[in-house]
């Protein structure tokens, strides 16, 4: 846990020395990185949800968070989720758009057509978390309020509950199950036509060039889909408390902080604008 903490820091100011590029390199005005940069947005504001509160309880020694303060991280973190979520669906029909179908790219991602797709992706995630907020306000809580996690988190509060929680686990798992599955469809079936349009293209480093980015994407969804759907959208998950604690350590601290490495790191476009500014610097 201190680990994590001490590396909260680090991870804040290497997101926005990633996020920097975007307003230094027009090579980096695409929809591609228009897209990214909001999920990278997310990214950031995802820990911020939860490690401050974390590492005020660890200098402190004290385990506590008020009910002010529970409240507003069971509304913004499924908030944060479902966006990014969203963002990496629209992230793979970018990709699909760029890859199978170049010419009609430039009329497809219009400006305002990204404003929207990323809109769109904002609004699921607020309906979502209104939604979860809603219902998990509804619950009573008896005797002692020990919360069996690191964070207020929705499984974990409908598990200390005094009240029948059957219809707030049918609404987590009916909701978390629509979104995964409909992001993941969008994702599965983008990239199954990106493979077929790649596999096609005679030249093999026309081939090696299209791979990096797409690699990378491929690597965030793989980390981000499998926790999540791990940890919400299968049975039977809230009556696993320390599975749950270990799956959101993962999710909600260590796949953020390794999400803008993936795509800083592997992205050459990322790296020339970063050396051209240091260069001229």
């Amino acid at each position: 846990l201190l680990l994590l903490c001490l590396i909260y820091l680090p991870f804040i100011l290497h997101n926005l020395t990633i996020l920097l590029p975007s307003r230094i390199s027009q090579r980096l005005s695409t929809a591609f990185y228009f897209f990214i940069y909001n999920c990278l947005w997310i990214v950031l504001l995802l820990p911020t949800d939860i490690a401050p509160k974390i590492l005020a309880n660890f200098l402190s020694n004290e385990k506590k968070i008020s009910y002010n303060g529970c409240v507003a991280q069971f509304f913004f973190f499924p908030l944060f989720v479902t966006t990014e979520g969203f963002l990496l669906a629209v992230m793979a029909f970018d990709r699909f758009s760029a890859i199978c179908a170049p010419l009609l790219y430039p009329v497809c991602m219009l400006q305002k057509v990204c404003v929207r797709l990323v809109t769109g992706s904002y609004i699921c995630g607020v309906i979502n978390s209104v939604v979860q907020t809603g219902f998990t306000l509804s619950l009573h809580f008896c005797e002692e309020n020990r919360l069996d996690h690191f964070f207020c988190d929705v499984p974990a509060l409908i598990e200390i509950s005094c009240v029948d929680t059957f219809v707030n686990e049918i609404v987590l798992f009916v909701f978390s199950a629509f979104i995964i599955i409909a992001t993941t469809m969008v994702i599965l079936v983008s990239y199954a036509y990106i493979l077929s349009t790649v596999l096609k293209i005679p030249s093999s480093q026309h081939r090696s060039e299209t791979f990096p980015t797409c690699g990378s994407h491929i690597a965030v969804l793989s980390l981000f889909h499998g926790t999540v759907f791990f940890m919400y959208a299968q049975p039977g998950t809230i009556a696993s408390p320390q599975q749950n604690k270990i799956i959101a350590v993962l999710y909600t601290l260590i796949i953020p902080m390794l999400n803008p490495l993936i795509y800083s790191l592997r992205n050459r476009d990322v790296k020339d604008a970063v050396k051209r500014k240091l260069c001229r610097k």
